[in-house]
């Protein structure tokens, strides 16, 4: 197992997991950076990541589903992702998620991607409720639960003040508003699995916290990956 594998995924999956929408109890044994075999066993609780990070190891050859590049490739994106097939995917997803109800997933087997976005856009319900009836809630949500990105302005204790692009709904098409700031937790009780903010960096953001910060490439493989997503809805909506 990866340590620095399991501590990139522990540092995504901490925010939906400290709100109670996915994974086991008791978050914050995903911030001991010390306990990363109690990381990897959580991991294996997050129902649909896990299912991404076995795909992914499996389609590139690498053992270790928590592997730093299978990680990479499902939070940000990477070169694995060429490596996985979108009708496996959802071959496998069939299998996995026989009850599930919601989303456009199993009508992806030409487009599904080993992302978050694709998880986000395709399988949870929102995006199809926020086309079909233009509920805002749909479109909050979907902006929290995607991976953002924003830039930091300050840094202020455990928060930091950072400018980002919300999801806006035209009525059509959801696109990226115009930046605001929003202030977001890198740290909590002292503990975090940063080495450190600084005003400047690019960071990616999940929900309310900052996950990592990121590459001037990680940055436009988030961005760009998303807007994939975002474009085959725009697509399927006409």
């Amino acid at each position: 197992m990866s340590a620095r594998g399991a501590l990139l995924f522990a540092r995504y999956a901490y925010p939906p997991n400290e709100l109670g929408y996915c994974g086991p109890a008791d978050a914050s044994a995903l911030l001991d950076s010390g306990a990363t075999a109690g990381i990897e066993r959580r991991a294996r609780q997050f129902e649909g990541a896990w299912v991404y990070l076995e795909f992914l190891a499996e389609a590139a050859g690498i053992p270790d589903p928590l592997d730093e590049r299978v990680v990479e490739a499902y939070w940000i994106g990477n070169d694995l992702l060429e490596q996985a097939g979108s009708a496996a995917l959802v071959d496998r997803m069939l299998d996995r998620f026989r009850g599930q109800i919601g989303g456009t997933w199993r009508e992806a087997a030409h487009r599904a991607l080993a992302h978050h976005s694709f998880q986000v856009f395709d399988v949870y319900p929102w995006a199809h409720l926020l086309r079909t009836t233009g509920n805002l809630t749909a479109l909050t949500v979907l902006d929290q639960c995607r991976i953002r990105t924003g830039v930091v302005l300050d840094v202020a204790g455990e928060s930091a003040t950072v400018t980002s692009s919300p999801l806006s709904w035209s009525g059509t098409t959801v696109e990226t508003g115009p930046q605001r700031q929003e202030v977001v937790r890198w740290s909590t009780g002292g503990r975090t699995l940063l080495d450190g903010l600084s005003p400047g960096d690019r960071v990616a953001l999940h929900w309310d916290w900052v996950c990592d910060v990121l590459t001037e490439e990680q940055v436009a493989r988030v961005e760009s990956l998303e807007a994939r997503q975002r474009n085959t809805h725009s697509s399927m909506a006409r």
